[in-house]
């Protein structure tokens, strides 16, 4: 098995992602993740901290790496997308065919930007997979392959224990949650998502189901092979632990 979507279709549907795609396989490869499928989540922070972010197009440049990725993991080139502030803003898909502007344009029919509750936002992700798993079900098809979902916000939730409580339910699904964090690297506001990077396991929860970076101030200048290295790092240990546990169906020839 290789890539979920071949160089020639990405050169085709979106050429300019095509860079992004060959350092995300040089990443993949290097992880030892090449062949494997994954079902790739966007979670975005929609609050009002984030407005600079949205401005300067640093949030599109995440979707654009997620994308990238995303055609290596999952072969329909759609990267399902949640919006979050409060409550669940948006649930929107980005795709390869038509990527350009999307966040923005998705963001321009938003209301008011809230204020940062991670779990429900969480809630959503789970909702889509569980539905996704029972649709597949129904139709005699293989469940879908384990979730990769990538977190961004640029602080920390006003329900922390709520947050806690669906990262260690979600624990018992075959999804991994990557937290990325925008903004100063010294504010104590990602010191509760290092915490929740480092739950007990198995005391709160059967496997390590979660990991933290931190993309600074200015997230568009972190290399896209680092970004890459980053959210796929931890992600061959989670599948090993996972697919032990049963959590996670082996690995399909």
């Amino acid at each position: 098995m290789t890539a979920a979507i071949s160089l020639r279709k990405v050169e085709e549907t979106a050429p300019a992602l095509v860079s992004l795609y060959k350092t995300a396989g040089a990443s993949v490869r290097a992880h030892g993740l090449e062949g494997e499928r994954a079902a790739v989540y966007l979670v975005v922070d929609y609050s009002g901290s984030m407005r600079p972010y949205y401005k300067d197009g640093s949030v599109q440049a995440l979707a654009d790496r997620v994308l990238g990725l995303s055609a290596h993991l999952d072969d329909d080139g759609v990267v399902p997308t949640v919006f979050f502030s409060t409550d669940v803003d948006a649930v929107a898909d980005v795709e390869l065919a038509r990527h350009q502007g999307r966040i923005e344009k998705i963001a321009a029919g938003l209301g008011h930007m809230g204020k940062t509750n991670y779990h429900l936002a969480m809630d959503a992700v789970i909702d889509h997979y569980l539905d996704a798993a029972e649709s597949a079900a129904s139709r005699g098809e293989r469940p879908p392959a384990p979730a990769l979902v990538v977190f961004q916000t640029d602080g920390g939730p006003l329900n922390k224990a709520a947050a806690e409580r669906y990262l260690c339910k979600a624990a018992k699904l075959p999804m991994f949650w990557k937290f990325i964090g925008f903004g100063d690297p010294g504010s104590r506001q990602f010191d509760y998502l290092r915490r929740l990077d480092d739950l007990a396991v198995p005391e709160k929860r059967p496997v390590d189901n979660a990991g933290f970076f931190h993309a600074g101030e200015e997230p568009r200048t972190v290399p896209d092979a680092v970004l890459y290295d980053h959210l796929v790092g931890e992600f061959p240990q989670w599948l090993k632990a996972a697919r032990a546990l049963g959590i996670a169906a082996p690995r399909t020839a």
